[in-house]
């Protein structure tokens, strides 16, 4: 029987292993699995590359993780944010080493690791300091730059509700980055709100088919789909 529910954090993140490549998903706090963040934290792994949006705000979660020195290198589109005190001072003292990608890139290069399209070609960039040193060509007459797709040894992901086949539904804006991050992974691990009974997930709304997804953990905070006006 499939089942990959698992019943805490510290099961959820076992074998995460120094040098690893970790994805996490969110839009700033929004679907951030600020849990499994947490739990990281705990676990102890080393050496990491986050590839996320944001380089975190103040001094929890992310930039925790980077201010207790486990973080090597961080990939993302806005390394500051409205408390970058974190980042700012490491990158300052050359403790943290930076790679900024535009957010549609991030966002397709995380996407083609998922698809297996080891790279691709995107107008965004090209003739900037972003494109230096990579493969360009010319296409209709316009540059292009070769960006390579963006493979994670583990993503951290934050869904609404799953079933024990890891089957996930995100809500709203929660999406952001959550889907393409849990395809393009060796090792996926979902925070989840609620747990459904396997069937009972309407197959329109889950966006990310179990296949992809290796440990479920529940973080049940309460709240359910708003319903309605007029259902009881």
């Amino acid at each position: 029987m499939i089942n990959k529910i698992v019943a805490t954090v510290a099961e959820a993140l076992a074998g995460v292993k120094d040098g690893s490549t970790v994805l996490i998903g969110g839009f700033g706090s929004v679907g951030q699995p600020d849990v499994l963040i947490e739990g990281l934290i705990e676990q102890g792994a080393t050496n990491l590359t986050a590839v996320l949006n944001n380089a975190g705000v103040g001094r929890v979660g992310v930039a925790r993780l980077m201010e207790l020195g486990r973080v090597r290198k961080i990939i993302c589109s806005f390394p500051r944010s409205s408390d970058p005190v974190v980042f700012e001072t490491l990158y300052r003292e050359g403790k943290i080493e930076l790679e900024i990608v535009p957010q549609g890139t991030l966002a397709e290069r995380i996407r083609a690791a998922g698809a297996g399209i080891p790279a691709f070609y995107t107008a965004t960039a090209a003739g900037t300091l972003l494109g230096k040193d990579k493969e360009n060509r010319e296409f209709d007459g316009r540059q292009y730059v070769m960006e390579r797709a963006l493979k994670g040894d583990v993503a951290l992901v934050e869904a609404w509700e799953a079933d024990r086949w890891g089957n996930l539904v995100y809500r709203g804006s929660g999406a952001n980055f959550n889907p393409v991050m849990a395809m393009a992974a060796e090792l996926t691990i979902a925070q989840v709100q609620h747990i459904r009974e396997l069937g009972t997930l309407h197959p329109h709304m889950i966006m990310t088919p179990g296949v992809y997804v290796n440990r479920v953990v529940q973080v049940d905070r309460g709240g359910d789909w708003l319903k309605p006006e007029g259902e009881a």
